[in-house]
């Protein structure tokens, strides 16, 4: 029997409960903020336990239970922002790892980190709420254009998850489309047909993309 195949770990586990806070003059409710925390955290099948989202109509759900953003990417955004402090969390993600790529991750590989078990689903795509936790709106423009999204796990089997858990590969999706296709096809302006028609064979993709990419 061959031991697990161990292609990542989890360098931090970030939560957070939504509020309130002022951008351009208003008051914006939003769950982007997310602190490090060193207990073994309880995950269900939408949210680990204290944390939740704001707007639950464009964020959440089963096909964005948990946001996983690479540590290795916190290098390129340190030399782009020096003036500011980027902490894990920074991008409102729930895990921070390693091994982990959007270059290298398909759109339904499985994995097992701690005592879950997780699907990929898609890449995040940013919001203004990004923004807000920067301070500055020429964060999403240069976030897909970097195509350093990060993206969400749906939860096949409930469990928790701590930092410096290993992550586990369990199988690979065999029409390897990359978290970084997606976001690809979804800024080009002649995206590849051939690629978005494989996309749409995936069936860890959710049906939004699926429709989008059919249309």
């Amino acid at each position: 029997m061959q031991p697990p195949t161990v292609i990542g770990k989890v360098l931090s586990v970030n939560v957070g409960l939504p509020r309130s806070v002022e951008w351009k003059r208003r008051l914006v409710y939003t769950g982007i903020f997310k602190e490090p925390v060193k207990e073994r955290i309880r995950v269900d099948k939408l949210n680990f336990k204290g944390d939740a989202q704001a707007d639950l109509s464009v964020h959440g759900g089963p096909d964005k239970a948990i946001y996983v953003y690479p540590a290795e990417y916190y290098d390129y955004w340190r030399s782009e922002f020096p003036e500011m402090t980027l902490d894990w969390g920074m991008f409102g993600e729930n895990l921070t790892v390693t091994g982990l790529r959007d270059d290298e991750v398909n759109i339904g590989d499985r994995f097992q980190i701690g005592s879950t078990k997780l699907v990929v689903t898609q890449p995040r795509l940013p919001c203004y709420k990004l923004a807000v936790k920067f301070g500055r709106d020429d964060i999403l423009r240069r976030f897909l254009k970097r195509q350093y999204t990060g993206f969400y796990l749906r939860v096949l089997q409930e469990g928790e998850i701590g930092a410096g858990d290993k992550i586990i590969s369990l199988s690979k999706d065999e029409h390897e489309v990359k978290v970084t296709d997606i976001v690809s096809l979804y800024t080009s302006r002649k995206p590849d047909l051939a690629l978005m028609k494989r996309a749409i064979e995936v069936e860890a993709l959710p049906a939004s993309w699926k429709d989008y990419f059919q249309e």
